[in-house]
């Protein structure tokens, strides 16, 4: 049994307007917003096959904004959820939505019919960004909702955006950094991605937007993950997701499918470098990472491994079931890569 989200995905349903990115159709795959069978269909699905764990798995209304949906429809779709958590086979109903649809009139309502986690889709805790971008609300609107959201006594999750029209690196750690003093139980980090039939895509064929590249997303985003990591904030979701209609509506932009893999990978190799920096390169080297990291220690294609090699780095990466997420651990060996002692961490 595993933690499953039975994710029901309704579309562009309840936004004030259209954000320079957004095209929910393309991202969730889905073209018709869910009715009420469907969320018992899935949740009869997801029980019958015995994998659900009933004291962490969610059923999950996600894009668009939930809150704003017409009343009538929204509560047609709690209300097909509910018994399956009063009956014990979830432990309640994640959704997500805009800072500014979550009045504490709504709060009410979600809490009665068993919502237990809120994600708000904040995007920047830059004006500016959130201006030109046209999200229709402010970085203080985050912090109000986010801060009545917790004293309900629901989990917050929070989702930021890199590489939107107007920022930049420094505004996009800004926003990390002010997402984190909220103190969210989760958080989701998808790079920019430029989709067809969005405003960015027609400001990205005027010349007026210069898309992130992929690799300066992954510079990026493995130290806003890191961050993150040493905050104690679990990111759930590092890059959109694979499927629906992404790969396809992609123009530009920093997706891949693996795209936290790339990340953590990242953060392997600047933390190898960093510490090989005081040490000789005329020795050989073994350094050790937690055991279910060695993959992305020697990088997609081996390609920490050959930045290290083109540093003049002799080394071998192995596991240890010890170490914890993202640390390392680097001794010196004979050049017949015998252990002979610590040479550093």
């Amino acid at each position: 049994m595993k933690h499953v989200n039975v994710a029901l995905f309704v579309p562009h349903l309840g936004c004030k307007q259209q954000c320079s990115f957004c095209n929910q159709r393309t991202i969730s795959g889905a073209q018709e917003a869910p009715a009420a069978d469907d969320v018992r269909r899935a949740c009869e699905i997801a029980i019958k096959s015995g994998k659900t764990d009933p004291a962490s798995s969610e059923i999950a209304f996600f894009g668009g904004s939930f809150t704003a949906i017409k009343r009538d429809y929204m509560l047609s779709l709690l209300t097909a959820a509910k018994p399956y958590i009063d009956e014990g086979f979830f432990r309640g109903v994640r959704i997500s939505t805009r800072p500014d649809c979550v009045p504490d009139e709504v709060l009410e309502i979600l809490k009665a019919y068993g919502v237990t986690s809120v994600e708000l889709g904040a995007q920047s805790m830059s004006d500016e960004v959130l201006r030109l971008n046209r999200r229709g609300h402010t970085a203080n609107d985050v912090r109000d909702a986010a801060a009545r959201i917790k004293a309900q006594g629901f989990s917050l999750g929070l989702q930021m955006m890199t590489g939107l029209f107007g920022s930049s690196d420094e505004s996009d750690l800004f926003t990390g950094e002010a997402l984190a003093a909220l103190c969210p139980d989760t958080m989701r980090i998808y790079p920019t991605v430029v989709l067809e039939n969005t405003e960015l895509a027609k400001k990205m064929r005027e010349g007026e937007y210069i898309p992130q590249t992929l690799d300066a997303a992954v510079k990026l985003c493995a130290e806003l993950l890191l961050m993150f990591h040493e905050k104690h904030i679990p990111v759930i979701r590092l890059g959109l997701h694979s499927g629906g209609g992404v790969e396809e509506g992609c123009l530009a932009g920093a997706y891949h499918p693996a795209f936290r893999e790339l990340c953590e990978g990242e953060i392997y190799l600047q933390k190898m470098l960093a510490a090989f920096e005081n040490l000789p390169r005329n020795r050989a080297y073994e350094v050790l990472v937690p055991a279910r990291s060695i993959s992305k220690a020697k990088g997609q294609g081996k390609r920490n491994e050959k930045a290290l090699r083109n540093q003049s780095i002799q080394c071998k990466i192995k596991g240890n079931e010890f170490l914890k997420d993202y640390e390392i651990l680097i001794k010196e060996l004979e050049d017949d890569f015998k252990v002979t002692g610590n040479a550093g961490v």
